[in-house]
């Protein structure tokens, strides 16, 4: 054979090779084999503040009995993906931070964004111009300016942009951040006010979909990476402080002719868009309505959602979150605000307010979500500030005359998740057997599995921690807080 050929050949089988799809990485089974279990604990009552309180050894199981309670993990079943857990620094936060000593706030931003001194938050949200927690309503450009020439974040110098800084730089460098509006500035709606509702006047969406793209290209040029956006904040909410209402149809409309297609225009086309971000009472209607526009959907990452749709005297609706994720399964879920709403001193201590954060978080997750974000990361002793007086607990208060931090129940139920599971990892199957307990369960991606259990009765429960073919029995106290790290 000639050389010529023989080299065409060789060049030929060459390109076959490099043309085979390439094995795909089997992911490594999950195994009980040679592992232990440490448990963290918080509970009522007692000392435990996320404490490590158990060591234990998984042993052999057998057919449970139903006079047992048990909580089986299946480690094959995988589900989403998560992406982080977080809170929102807001003015009001910001402010506060600024006025404690310069130890408190060391302190305090260990305590949300380190992962070993504190709870380890991924996430962050933050507000486009003001919000009721802001001191005073105000926009980034002079009244009236609809070609945005006066375009400038200078008010966020003072106090939240440092803050943001420093809590990612306390992350590791890296938090994840995004960004809602309360309502556009007052020329540009039918009201003429940010506050008491109003909507976006048609001939203003162009100019309202520019000022979402320079808020994003503004913060990024100082160096804090914008990961999305929501369209509007609760926008079915006619509230005395900065709202807009949207409805579906309008949300929709605008997602689709204006603020999708401008955010691809203006190269941001990579930033993801959630919409809704308001209560799990009508999320439904508003995916049902966007998701099933073929022009609208297409811009649209997801859902986010908030939890105070209590407030009408109903108990939380956790299965819409799981109806919008069985009909559109590509579209992704974040839990974006709640808070305790109503300020009362008196009530920092109250376990209620913890155990709310649990169940929230735990059936939110097994319903499909992929991240969730608190309210304020730190108000006052008066749960301000707020122009409007809508004062709210937070996970952690400051007393500005004293310095010092106040750490509610809720900050260590939040931080049960968010301190153990990572972001990336996945969500694995696990159910209680008896409704006393809630359990959610989480792959890292280090293969460490965490399972998160919530006592919420009145009276100490032993179950038995089920893996496969093993078990291991744990004994929780009442209304208590585990984590199970294995």
């Amino acid at each position: 054979m000639r050389k010529d050929h023989i080299k065409i050949l060789c060049l030929l089988f060459s390109a076959m090779a490099f043309a085979q799809p390439k094995k795909k990485q089997s992911i490594k089974a999950f195994s009980t084999a040679g592992r232990s279990i440490t448990v963290y604990t918080t509970a009522e009552n007692s000392s435990s503040k996320l404490s490590e309180t158990q060591k234990l050894e998984f042993t052999k199981a057998e057919q449970p009995v139903e006079k047992e309670i048990s909580v089986f993990v299946e480690p094959k079943k995988q589900f989403q993906t998560f992406m982080g857990i977080g809170g929102a620094i807001t003015d009001a936060s910001a402010e506060v931070f600024a006025k404690l000593p310069k130890d408190k706030q060391q302190e305090f931003l260990n305590a949300y964004y380190s992962k070993d001194k504190g709870i380890g938050y991924s996430l962050m949200r933050t507000t486009i111009h003001s919000s009721d927690f802001s001191s005073g309503s105000y926009t980034y450009v002079q009244e009236g300016d609809k070609d945005l020439k006066t375009f400038s974040i200078d008010h966020d110098r003072q106090f939240r942009i440092p803050l943001i800084k420093k809590a990612t730089e306390t992350a590791g460098g890296k938090l994840l951040l995004y960004a809602s509006p309360w309502s556009p500035p007052p020329f540009m709606k039918s009201n003429k006010t940010m506050l008491q509702g109003g909507t976006l006047l048609p001939e203003y969406d162009q100019a309202w979909a520019n000022y979402f793209t320079k808020f994003i290209k503004a913060y990024e040029k100082e160096g804090m990476p914008i990961w999305g956006i929501s369209v509007q904040n609760e926008p079915m909410a006619t509230q005395t402080w900065e709202s807009c209402i949207f409805t579906a149809e309008a949300e929709r409309d605008f997602l689709k002719n204006y603020l999708g297609p401008t955010m691809a225009r203006e190269g941001l086309g990579s930033k993801k868009i959630i919409v809704w971000d308001h209560n799990r009472d009508l999320m439904n209607h508003r995916a049902n309505v966007i998701f099933s526009d073929p022009e609208a959907t297409k811009y649209a990452w997801g859902m986010g959602f908030h939890w105070y749709e209590t407030w009408a005297g109903g108990e939380p609706m956790y299965d819409n979150v799981q109806k919008v994720h069985e009909a559109y399964p590509t579209k992704n879920l974040i839990f974006t605000e709640g808070c305790v709403e109503k300020f009362d001193a008196s009530k920092y201590q109250l376990w209620a307010n913890g155990e709310r954060y649990g169940a929230s978080m735990i059936n939110d997750f097994n319903n499909g979500t992929v991240g969730w974000t608190d309210w304020n990361i730190l108000l006052d002793q008066t749960g301000g500030p707020n122009h409007v007086g809508n004062f709210c607990l937070a996970p952690i208060h400051a007393d500005t005359t004293t310095g010092e931090l106040i750490y509610t129940p809720s900050y260590y139920y939040i931080g049960h998740f968010s301190k153990f599971i990572r972001p990336d990892a996945k969500r694995i199957s696990t159910v209680a057997s008896r409704s006393q307990l809630l359990s959610t369960s989480f792959l890292n991606t280090d293969g460490k599995m965490i399972t998160v259990v919530m006592n919420q009765s009145a009276a100490e429960v032993t179950y038995n921690l089920c893996v496969e073919n093993k078990k291991a029995s744990v004994t929780i106290p009442a209304h208590g807080i585990q984590t199970l790290v294995y």
